[in-house]
């Protein structure tokens, strides 16, 4: 069941989460007549959407997307920052870009599945789908919440869990965020990869991307699309690490958009209380959804 929408307690100086169809927008970067446009953007084969729940891996995906497309050359990424190349398809004036835009149209959104182009169900396009342990998802947030001016600043990590179990963030609940897309499995052209996947065995996971996408790559080329995506190497990349975005947005010195991306961090933040109750949230949430979670470094082999 959705969460009851409240836009008046949640609220920074010059940015709001704003309710809309049972689902959190930003004002002042969203619009909700434009997000409910989305729906009608006629779509192409060549299209690719990559879909997360915040701090789930995107920037990182905008990245791969890119050099897949430019089969390892990076003068791609050195041109003008990922984000202007795969943008986010829910920010304001989105929809006239991704007219104009010649293919392959590259794209990136935290959106459900109900505010996504109605032509996926026929199959047009395609959607990469990218899951992350949800412990981890939840840390993550936290920090990035308290460096993002366009989010509310948690006053501790107690409250933010609170908040995030029951969905009152921009992206909404994470248990109806996955479900969302899951449950249209079959109907849309969708790839389902991990990151901790693509943190065990990038290589791998780049090749099914490819495969997804119908892109032959050489040896050579698969391998310098792997040295360039990364973690470490984006971190010194300007144009991937979205250090140029303004400070009105991201307050630099108070945090990374990349910070650690690894596995477990969350084993660091919970107690033993929050963990066995979100282990049991979790169970009761997912029981129809029958995908594995890597929890923790160690459980890789």
């Amino acid at each position: 069941m959705a969460v009851p929408l409240d836009s008046t307690d949640i609220q920074s100086d010059n940015y709001r989460l704003v309710p809309h169809r049972d689902f959190y927008l930003i004002s002042n970067i969203h619009n909700p007549e434009e997000v409910d446009q989305i729906q009608s953007w006629k779509i192409q084969d060549s299209d690719v959407f990559v879909v997360t729940y915040p701090k789930s891996g995107t920037i990182w995906m905008q990245q791969i997307l890119l050099l897949i497309e430019a089969k390892g050359d990076t003068t791609i990424i050195s041109t003008k920052p990922n984000s202007e190349q795969v943008p986010w398809i829910e920010l304001s004036g989105a929809g006239k870009e991704f007219i104009a835009a010649p293919p392959p149209r590259l794209r990136v959104s935290h959106l459900q599945y109900k505010f996504m182009p109605l032509a996926l169900n026929q199959r047009k396009g395609k959607v990469i789908y990218v899951i992350r342990n949800p412990k981890d998802v939840l840390v993550s947030y936290f920090h990035f919440h308290k460096f993002a001016a366009m989010l509310e600043t948690p006053k501790d990590f107690n409250c933010f869990f609170e908040k995030f179990m029951k969905g009152e963030m921009y992206g909404n609940c994470w248990f109806e965020h996955i479900k969302s897309w899951y449950s249209h499995k079959d109907d849309v052209n969708i790839l389902f990869i991990a990151y901790e996947e693509m943190i065990q065995d990038l290589e791998s996971a780049v090749k099914r991307m490819c495969m997804f996408m119908d892109k032959e790559l050489t040896e050579e080329q698969l391998a310098n699309v792997v040295k360039h995506s990364t973690f470490r190497n984006m971190r010194l990349i300007p144009q991937a690490n979205y250090e140029f975005v303004s400070e009105d947005l991201l307050n630099h010195n108070q945090g990374s958009f990349m910070r650690k991306g690894t596995i477990g961090d969350w084993k660091n933040h919970f107690t033993v209380a929050q963990n066995e109750r979100f282990d049991k949230v979790f169970q009761e949430k997912m029981e129809e959804v029958p995908i594995t979670f890597i929890w923790d470094i160690n459980y890789i082999v």
